[in-house]
């Protein structure tokens, strides 16, 4: 099995994380939170590093937990990570001037900020689709854990996001993501997701 991986093994990019940098996940990792998964970082120090699962979702939809929201169209609930599943958490577009306290992350996307101010904007008739994606849990790693984790070829790092993140969902997202990395990663895109069965 060492050898046939060894076929796909492609060194990564050098490119360094940040914050606001995209991860794509190899094929051969079989972790439940992260195979074929896209994971944009909000928080990237010396200190370690912060980030969610864009293309898990789940049957889960923000509105069964806030009475206010119940009778709106459902909001879908993304998978972000392992650290904290209990907890919600949100990216969006629509900066500080809407959402009070809101993170900056780059010049099109912020993290988390006011929640009343979200669910008074959500009320009030205003549209959330692909300007506001929810997760229960995040994904974290320790100091030099990740860069540890990029050396060893589990992560390509992407150039910054853009506000395309919200409509990621699914495995054809993360193909689609190495699409964007170049010819090279195409035999990423060909590895089969379960090469015991083949």
């Amino acid at each position: 099995m060492a050898a046939y991986k060894d076929i796909f093994k492609i060194t990564h990019n050098n490119v360094l994380p940040a914050q606001g940098s995209i991860l794509i996940s190899e094929p051969f990792l079989q972790d439940a939170y992260f195979q074929r998964s896209v994971v944009l970082l909000i928080e990237h120090t010396k200190q370690g590093s912060m980030g969610f699962v864009l293309n898990k979702k789940t049957d889960l939809v923000v509105n069964t937990f806030f009475s206010e929201l119940e009778d709106l169209s459902e909001i879908p609930i993304y998978l972000g990570g392992p650290v904290s599943p209990n907890r919600l958490f949100f990216i969006h577009s629509l900066g500080n001037n809407i959402i009070p306290d809101a993170v900056k992350i780059n010049d099109q996307l912020y993290f988390d900020g006011n929640f009343e101010a979200l669910k008074r904007y959500i009320v009030n008739g205003h549209s959330i689709e692909g300007k506001v994606k929810f997760f229960l849990g995040y994904s974290g790693w320790t100091q030099g854990q990740l860069e540890k984790e990029i050396t060893q070829n589990s992560w390509i790092v992407s150039r910054n996001a853009n506000d395309n993140v919200m409509f990621a969902e699914g495995e054809s997202f993360w193909k689609d993501s190495l699409k964007e990395m170049g010819s090279r990663y195409e035999t990423w895109i060909n590895y089969p997701k379960d090469p015991y069965l083949n």
